[in-house]
């Protein structure tokens, strides 16, 4: 594939010149995204930002960057497979960030932050002895880099990680991966459940009354879609105690709006999608290094897959 004019949505000219060689063939357009004109998509035969411009269609587009992680945005525009376009995502350093972010919460709990803080508030003397990370069972959806990345951070602290994918393939890390049709052993001992889940067809809603019915207590972490939660099934599994806690940094509606049910409970903490903040000069340089990839006709780890959804 022959890359020649680069079409950027956003004014990120100064960024992309601290990363761009001294001299590149491509010619670079940097247009607001509200901006971008029918000239500017007939010009350009590659597409990098956030998120497609309004009226946004190929025209001479050859390939498509998302400076995102997930794709969902692109992935409702029609005609990719028919167009022959190529969509790649940018994969950086979320594996690290939803890890610490993972890692935080289960630390919070496992050493009885909120309960200290009352006691101490109450100026009372009551020990209570933490739990230790070793001594969990934690099952983790989706086993790509991001699910990797959560379960080498907690196999490293001893606990006993198993995986849950598609496919089913074993991966590093994982005691044991399964399939997603099998998942019902492994999380009725799960003491936490953390999803990396993105939102397709197979994902949607996947975590509803017949999944939280099958837990036993367990704490559950969604860093994935929001979609992919019945929020109403969540509810009701917290209140019989199938799920004693849940961390949710994605929603169905973001921002959550203030009437939401999931403000008001002390059983769910709330974050606003900040688990894994696209950093900008990681994202250019994913793309940089994905356009030398094509230009040197080299595999594209992060080239989504048309069929699966990410």
């Amino acid at each position: 594939m022959n890359i020649h004019n680069i079409l950027v949505a956003g004014n990120y000219e100064k960024e992309f010149q601290e990363q761009l060689p001294a001299k590149t063939p491509q010619s670079f357009r940097f247009k607001q995204i509200d901006e971008i004109t029918e000239k500017d998509l007939s010009w350009a035969d590659a597409y990098v930002g956030f998120k497609p411009c309004p009226g946004f269609h190929f025209a001479e587009i050859k390939w498509v960057h998302s400076f995102n992680a997930g794709i969902n945005n692109y992935l409702e525009i029609d005609g990719w497979k028919e167009h022959d376009i190529l969509l790649t995502r940018t994969v950086c350093t979320f594996g690290q960030k939803i890890s610490e972010y993972c890692l935080s919460y289960v630390l919070r709990d496992l050493q009885f932050h909120s309960y200290f803080g009352i006691k101490q508030r109450e100026k009372k003397w009551a020990p209570k002895t933490p739990q230790m990370v070793k001594d969990q069972t934690i099952v983790i959806f989706g086993a790509g880099e991001i699910g990797q990345g959560i379960a080498r951070v907690f196999s490293s602290f001893g606990a006993t990680v198993f995986g849950v994918s598609h496919s089913g393939k074993q991966k590093e890390y994982f005691q044991k991966v399964t399939k997603t049709s099998s998942a019902s052993t492994l999380t009725a001992q799960a003491d936490w459940i953390i999803s990396t889940l993105p939102l397709t067809n197979a994902t949607s809603k996947l975590f509803d009354r017949a999944f939280f019915s099958n837990l036993n207590g367990a704490a559950f972490i969604n860093v994935g879609r929001g979609h992919t939660v019945d929020e109403q099934a969540l509810i009701e599994a917290l209140n019989s105690r199938n799920v004693r806690y849940a961390v949710l940094d994605v929603l169905e509606s973001e921002p959550l709006p203030e009437t939401s049910e999931l403000w008001e409970r002390d059983d769910i903490a709330i974050t606003p999608h900040i688990s894994a903040v696209t950093e900008l000069n990681e994202a250019i340089a994913c793309f940089l290094e994905t356009l030398k990839r094509i230009e040197n006709n080299e595999v594209l780890p992060n080239r989504v897959d048309f069929l699966k959804g990410y």
